[in-house]
């Protein structure tokens, strides 16, 4: 799996305009699931994402985690984080999973967060969706299982 972390003050997604997710502080985490992942994956990456020390302290240090700061998530699925790039101008998503199994496994990350007592607000799998965030720091962090 993997993921593109983005620390925000706040962030929300829309679908036909309509405001389906929406967190104050925490992180917005776009998510991908990849040809051959597991359950194993979407724990560790969740995990992972719970626990990575990325909110300041009162020193001003990255040296907080989302369950320190009491955070919320907003999960969005994002196939394209599965883009192949190496050849011509035109990206390739062979890599991602296929739909059916990407879906089960973005909902096995996002319920792996839950299970971590943050709140969790998600997109919507498939849809066309509006992302919006007001990114903290900037801070953006990229992770793979």
């Amino acid at each position: 799996m993997r993921a593109l972390l983005q620390r925000v003050s706040r962030a929300s997604v829309r679908v036909d305009g309509e405001v389906i997710g929406d967190i104050g502080q925490g992180l917005l985490i776009l998510v991908c699931a990849m040809e051959g992942d597991s359950e194993a994956e979407a724990d560790k990456l969740a995990a992972k994402a719970v626990k990575l020390r990325i909110f300041r302290d009162e020193a001003g240090k990255m040296n907080r985690s989302l369950a320190d700061i009491d955070g919320a998530a907003l999960v969005v699925s994002q196939f394209t984080l599965a883009a192949d790039t190496s050849r011509g101008n035109r990206p390739g998503f062979s890599a991602a999973a296929p739909p059916a199994e990407g879906e089960r496994l973005y909902d096995c990350f996002a319920d792996r967060i839950r299970a971590a007592g943050i709140e969790v607000a998600t997109g919507s799998f498939g849809a066309d969706m509006a992302v919006s965030l007001t990114n903290d720091g900037p801070v953006t962090i990229w992770l793979e299982s």
